[in-house]
């Protein structure tokens, strides 16, 4: 499915599918991950505290992007819809919002570690570091602001003492940078064990972000 998405089965199916994926992939454990999409006025976010094995599409919680309450009837939405809303209210490009725990992008984000460019995929995300978004309770409108600030120029950000999170115009796109965090993340921590990673300049970066944007691996952020 391609964005701009409406509220469907077959959508509600494709988020049930990506925190499948994730788990299936390491990336996430148990619910503690979750994911919205942009449909229209409002976002489709996923339930708190549902098993994703046992989730269906009906469960997907549908939630007014102009931050007026949810429609009665349906579950109660993730416990960090707050985040997922401020993000997608201030970056109209971004159609996905993904949030997992994935040990290596923890494991950083506990040190409160930025990832510089030591690797050129740090490119993917928009430029030469994936910043870290100072700490704050989840679910708190501190966390929003947080995150959003980290965010600025970026596609995906670590969170002090919590996970990580990726934006795409796309939901396969958000999964796929959420993919590429952790093995970022995962040759950084790695390179850390064996020495002194060498650092890749600006130019260097700035080289690699006009060559994504040419092979169509830059999006709005």
């Amino acid at each position: 499915m391609k964005p701009p998405y409406r509220d469907c089965i077959e959508l509600r199916q494709a988020i049930i599918d990506a925190c499948l994926e994730m788990n299936a992939a390491g990336i996430n454990q148990g619910t503690s991950g979750n994911i919205s999409v942009r449909t229209g006025d409002h976002m489709l976010i996923t339930p708190s505290g549902v098993p994703y094995g046992k989730m269906a599409p009906e469960d997907l919680v549908l939630v007014p992007l102009d931050g007026s309450p949810a429609p009665e009837g349906q579950l109660k939405p993730s416990t960090e819809w707050p985040f997922h809303l401020a993000i997608l209210q201030a970056k109209p490009g971004v159609h996905a919002v993904i949030h997992a725990h994935p040990v290596y992008c923890s494991a950083l984000a506990m040190n409160r570690q930025a990832i510089p460019a030591c690797h050129y995929m740090v490119a993917a995300f928009g430029g030469n570091d994936v910043p870290v978004a100072d700490y704050a309770l989840f679910g708190s409108l501190d966390l929003s602001n947080n995150i959003v600030h980290a965010l600025h120029n970026r596609s995906a950000c670590l969170m002090a003492n919590h996970g990580a999170l990726t934006t795409g115009d796309s939901l396969s796109r958000a999964l796929w940078r959420m993919v590429e965090l952790e093995t970022l993340s995962k040759g950084y921590v790695t390179s850390l064990t064996v020495g002194k990673p060498h650092i890749l300049s600006e130019d260097e970066i700035t080289e690699v972000v006009t060559a994504f944007s040419e092979y169509g691996l830059k999006d709005s952020r």
